[in-house]
């Protein structure tokens, strides 16, 4: 039987237009989303304002269903909206920009009915909308309307949205909106915040929820919901303004003695030369270093020192740091900024540092990493291998790879401690790796001369064998990579 012929680009353009053309339109009369592909098609080829009629239509058709998008609806809805936004940005962008910018801002206005309508838990429709407001810059500068427009569109985008399309707008739009524009969403905003929400009378409250505080009516959400507007919207406006104070002024006192809050603002007074004003900040907010350090707090406390020109200070933070996070970068600026000849015997604290750290996984990730300490880490594994978790198989089996052509024997106690904890806690899908682990092991036992207190390998095996003998399955798999004698 012949085989059929590829379609091809070369196989169609040889069938010549005329063809082609009937083939399309006995498609497009079978299909109505391939009859509005086609007629897209040529209408961004011939005619930008039947594109923009077209993708307008078809805007608005979408903004009216209101069912639930199954799986396979939501592919076909994502399809087409991805084929309007690229008429949108494309053809119609470059013959019609005000037209592709208002089409865009139809398109973001979306979000709520379409993300609403479906289970967009994989995050296609999100990073759709995404593209698009990744767009509304460029298309607006090309032609923008008028700050007060602006500003009013933006206000009334951003009250009600929830789905988070419109995130980030400010931003993307402050070179259009300019000082006028900024300072009239300032106004609405503040407005917005000027204007209680209507409390019903008692009888028609409607609960909408339960909290740690009782029951949760609506009007009260409403309130909730209005203030969180307005403190993002005030927050975004400032930033875009360059004016941090009126974004430190959305916080309360309670809410800046949280570090995160106070290491963002810190990074924003740094920004803009004030870094005496970022050290309090961060000094009314400073986190209990007995728990795991705040790591943005700390590195934004290290840069303000700096800024200070304290160098002493941001050495001795990043000494703190290191000794109790053991963060490789941590140390490496300690040690550049260490008079010469001083950094060798600090590196050497460091490694005697790591060695008694509380956590052996934070131990031996610094030193299978830090150059010239596989020797170190050999020492680590020997004298605290009591303490390993075999669960961290990427950290031992990387340690093991590393070890293995100088440190036989703490590769060998890498490699056992995953198969111990597999073994132990019936890790099934891992008993092909742990017999791999032990094929290893018996490799590494001919260049080990000597055991110390540590049993040999085939002491080892005949342990496990004894401990495990009904795991057939890890059995079985150890008979497949030709282990089968093991024990």
């Amino acid at each position: 039987m012949p085989r059929s012929a590829a379609l091809t680009s070369q196989a169609l353009i040889g069938l010549g237009p005329e063809r082609l053309a009937e083939l399309l339109l006995e498609l497009a009369g079978s299909d109505p989303a391939i009859k509005r592909r086609i007629r897209l098609a040529v209408a961004n080829a011939t005619s930008p304002q039947d594109a923009v009629a077209q993708v307008r239509q078809r805007l608005s058709t979408i903004a009216r269903s209101r069912s639930f998008l199954e799986r396979e609806q939501r592919r076909a809805v994502q399809q087409e909206m991805t084929l309007q936004l690229e008429a949108i940005t494309g053809p119609i962008a470059q013959a019609e920009p005000a037209a592709a910018r208002e089409l865009l801002w139809q398109f973001l206005e979306l979000g709520n009915n379409v993300l609403g309508r479906c289970d967009d838990s994989s995050g296609v429709l999100g990073d759709l909308f995404r593209q698009a407001m990744a767009q509304l810059g460029r298309l607006t500068e090309a032609a923008p309307p008028d700050p007060a427009t602006l500003a009013e569109m933006v206000f009334e985008a951003l009250c009600d949205n929830g789905y988070g399309v419109f995130d980030g707008v400010i931003a993307q739009l402050k070179p259009a909106f300019g000082p006028e524009g900024l300072t009239l969403l300032k106004s609405l905003f503040e407005q917005l915040a000027e204007q209680p929400v209507p409390v019903p009378p008692r009888q028609e409250w409607q609960q909408v929820g339960w909290g740690s505080g009782g029951p949760t009516y609506a009007h009260e959400r409403e309130e909730s919901s209005r203030q969180w507007t307005v403190k993002l919207g005030l927050q975004e406006v400032a930033t875009a303004m360059g004016d941090v104070d009126a974004y430190i002024a959305q916080y309360t006192p309670e809410q800046l003695r949280f570090p995160r809050i106070a290491t963002g603002i810190a990074r924003r007074l740094l920004a803009v030369g004030r870094p005496e004003d970022a050290l309090a900040f961060l000094s009314r907010a400073a986190p209990d270093r007995s728990r795991w350090p705040e790591m943005e707090w700390e590195d934004t406390q290290i840069d303000t020192l700096e800024a200070l020109a304290r160098q002493d200070e941001a050495q001795s933070a990043r000494w703190s740091l290191f000794s109790r996070c053991l963060r490789s970068d941590v140390l490496r600026d300690y040690l550049d900024r260490l008079p010469a000849f001083e950094d060798g015997p600090a590196e050497q604290r460091a490694i005697e540092q790591a060695l008694a750290h509380p956590s052996v996984v934070q131990a031996l990730c610094f030193l299978i990493h830090w150059p010239s300490s596989l020797a170190r880490a050999s020492e680590l594994l020997l004298k605290r291998r009591s303490q390993l978790d075999g669960d961290h198989d990427g950290l031992l089996g990387a340690a093991a790879e590393k070890l293995s052509p100088a440190h036989p024997l703490a590769a060998t106690i890498a490699l056992r401690s995953m198969v111990d904890f597999t073994l132990a806690n019936a890790r099934y899908s891992r008993y092909s790796q742990a017999a791999h682990h032990l094929r290893s092991c018996e490799r590494l036992s001919q260049r080990i001369a000597d055991w110390g207190e540590i049993p040999s390998h085939g002491a080892y095996l005949a342990a496990i064998r004894q401990n495990h003998a009904r795991k057939s399955s890890f059995w079985k798999r150890m008979q497949e990579i030709g282990m089968a004698q093991a024990g």
